[in-house]
């Protein structure tokens, strides 16, 4: 049964709630549809950026006085940019929802956008700090390689060219267009009452600053065909090879998405899975290997990543193969397929117990525009997934021949001598 409410402003801003009696605190999160993908080449990394000048201060607010309310409520503050939202939110003591909305609010809609020079610095060292990260950066070559110059394929996280000179105008323009009304959901989960949180909203709608654009700019440009597979070699003096090979996916919209969940269980995506068994446990081979997912609106990213010593490079790799080979091949089998899905049901299960996931689910679903299942609907199609389908979308998703390739380390010879086997096509051409 549905247990949610959902309230549209006149202003076209959506409110969606989930009342929890048994709790005594609130999440509450502010979700724009603003990700790195509707950024322009010239402002690459504005979203991110923007994130963090939320929290520099508003027409009301200090950056510290920001920070001491939060604290003074022993409450959390945060916020979140990816490819295509950006959010800002919020977890406290019930009986402090009314302070801290309005303080969010104002973050949101009144940034003063101050001190910019100073977060640049921050923002820069972000960037430096990911660049010293290969476990990290290697995610960021992988997206390049798998969608090219499509903004899909740039770092969320902007870079330091861009960030170091965009001007204040391009900034509070890209807010002005992104962080309008219509473009913007908020939700909230917990011990609440969801006519008081839509007064708030309101509330800080009134405070508004900034001009907006033209609605027609918010229309996202679709993915029409991603690029041929690429590969991507950034030499690092590293101890160990940083690969990830990855295809294009499936969108969120797409039926299949939890049959990709459940290959995601089996191939890499828990203890009891192929990849960690095969390349860590039985062999050594590796600390950390695991497959990863995302979906977006239009497509999606499917891979795997394995961080090896040289010596372990080729071997692994071939390992990896072979285990998606195998699963496009047909071969699972029931329990191991039912172990997936109570692993997968499980993890979501227990994840609402969580009033923030409450709320992430909430939003998420709002600003995507996705269908918004019920826990008995999400448990009823993951129970409904065949082991043909998952072996279907194995086979379909990562052929070889559709595989990009990222790597960080020291030697690119010895990288590309150990895809050879795995990707004959994608190593000869480089």
């Amino acid at each position: 049964m549905q247990n949610w409410s959902l309230s549209e402003l006149d202003s076209g801003e959506r409110v969606i709630s989930e009342r929890l009696d048994h709790v005594r605190s609130a999440a509450v999160g502010y979700w724009i549809g603003a990700g790195s993908r509707d950024e322009e080449a010239a402002e690459a990394g504005v979203s991110h950026f923007i994130e963090h000048l939320l929290f520099k201060g508003t027409g009301r607010y200090t950056a510290l006085e920001i920070a001491e309310i939060f604290d003074g409520l022993g409450g959390e503050l945060n916020a979140a940019t990816s490819r295509e939202h950006t959010l800002v939110y919020a977890r406290v003591p019930d009986h402090h929802l009314e302070v801290a909305m309005d303080v969010m609010g104002d973050m949101v809609f009144a940034p003063a956008f101050e001190d910019l020079d100073a977060e640049r610095e921050v923002v820069l060292e972000e960037i430096a700090m990911y660049d010293d990260a290969p476990q990290e950066l290697v995610h960021d070559l992988i997206a390049e390689a798998i969608f090219g110059d499509h903004p899909l394929g740039r770092p969320v996280i902007g870079t330091a060219e861009v960030i170091s000179t965009i001007p204040r105008e391009t900034i509070a323009r890209y807010h002005g267009l992104r962080y309008s009304p219509g473009n913007i959901v908020v939700a909230a989960a917990g011990n609440i009452d969801h006519e008081q949180v839509v007064e708030l909203v309101g509330r800080a709608l009134e405070r508004r600053t900034g001009v907006a654009g033209d609605v027609a700019d918010l229309l996202r440009p679709p993915l029409v065909q991603a690029p041929p597979p690429r590969l991507r070699f950034l030499r690092k003096d590293t101890e160990q090879y940083h690969v990830c090979l990855g295809a294009p996916g499936i969108s969120r919209s797409d039926r299949r998405r939890f049959a990709v969940s459940l290959l995601d269980a089996i191939l890499g995506g828990s203890a009891s899975s192929r990849l960690f068994q095969e390349i860590r446990e039985k062999r050594g081979m590796a600390y950390s290997v695991y497959s990863f997912v995302s979906q977006y609106t239009d497509t999606g990213q499917v891979g795997v990543y394995l961080g090896t010593r040289e010596e372990n490079l080729a071997e692994a790799l071939a390992i990896a193969a072979d285990q998606v080979a195998d699963l496009a091949a047909g071969n699972l089998g029931a329990r191991e397929l039912e172990r997936a899905k109570e692993n997968l049901k499980g993890r979501i299960l227990l994840s609402m117990e969580s009033t923030s996931t409450r709320m992430n689910r909430l939003g998420k679903s709002l600003i995507t525009d996705s269908e918004l299942l019920s826990l008995d609907r999400i448990v009823a199609e993951i129970d409904a997934v065949e082991a043909e389908s998952v072996c279907e979308i194995a086979a379909a998703l990562l052929e070889p021949d559709r595989l990009s390739a990222a790597c960080i380390g020291p030697d690119e010879e010895r990288f590309l001598a150990a895809l050879e086997p795995v990707t004959p096509g994608l190593a000869r051409a480089a």
